[in-house]
């Protein structure tokens, strides 16, 4: 049964993942202007990566507590560490990079952040298969 569960929560952290990369963040840019983008990105996405890091943590927590580590613990893991990294270090530089209107670097952090999130999905991806 826990093993059904952790599944489940695997395919709701991938659908809201792909939701989010897919279509909100798309549709955001192409409905709001710029500047109205900017700020419903900046309010919507710490909650993207936490809700993400809660449910992956979860699902750590069940692995844990079975002594169950397989290579799916691994990589769960690995992701869950990822939203955080993204939370707490990544999205703030991004930010700042922006607010200083500095192009380059925000183009690199971004493009970093777009790195993490598909090698994310692909590793929620492997552990479905």
């Amino acid at each position: 049964m826990s093993e059904q569960i952790i599944m489940n929560l695997i395919s709701l952290v991938l659908g809201i993942m792909l939701f989010f990369s897919f279509i909100l963040a798309p549709m955001i840019f192409k409905v709001l202007s710029p500047e109205n983008a900017g700020i419903f990105v900046r309010a919507i996405f710490p909650y993207y990566y936490l809700v993400n890091l809660l449910i992956l943590g979860v699902i750590s927590i069940f692995y844990i507590f079975y002594k169950t580590f397989t290579l799916d613990f691994y990589l769960i893991l690995t992701t869950a560490l990822l939203f955080l990294f993204n939370l707490i270090f990544l999205m703030p530089k991004i930010n700042q990079h922006k607010d200083q209107k500095n192009e380059r670097a925000f183009k690199i952090s971004h493009f970093i952040s777009v790195i993490i999130n598909f090698s994310q999905l692909i590793a929620l991806g492997i552990i479905l298969i």
